[in-house]
């Protein structure tokens, strides 16, 4: 069952608010990273490299959990729960545009590096706001 992001979250997202995206490795603990975010409709969308840990991570176990919080109030926050997919179609064209949102202008840091770019579509299945 998918959940529905409230107008906080919609709000928060398509701000340049930076989020916290949670994985579960291989041996059961959480590994959480400071990522760019933005959303389609009610999923929110990631970019990242193949062979970095979280996309390693989801490899094995899709379940995520996704936390942010308002920039100038910060007990106005979101919490997240729910399932991701991976999929190498649209992820050099995401990183830009995630960098062009977040006001960094052109993403370069992949430049002559190899990186394969993945998105990362997270479908929440619970949300809760504070």
């Amino acid at each position: 069952m998918t959940s529905q992001l409230p107008e906080l979250a919609k709000t928060l997202l398509d701000a340049d608010t930076y989020v916290t995206l949670t994985t579960i490795a291989k041996d059961g603990f959480p590994h959480a990273t400071t990522m760019w975010v933005t959303r389609d409709g009610d999923d929110l969308i990631f970019s990242t490299v193949v062979g970095r840990a979280k996309e390693l991570h989801l490899r094995t176990n899709d379940r995520v959990g996704v936390a942010f919080f308002h920039p100038d109030e910060p007990y106005r926050a979101v919490s997240i729960r729910g399932a991701a997919t991976v999929t190498p179609e649209g992820g050099a064209e995401l990183i830009q545009e995630l960098s062009r949102k977040y006001g960094n202008g052109p993403y370069t840091a992949d430049e002559g590096t190899g990186n394969v770019r993945v998105v990362v579509r997270v479908t929440p299945t619970t949300v809760h706001t504070r």
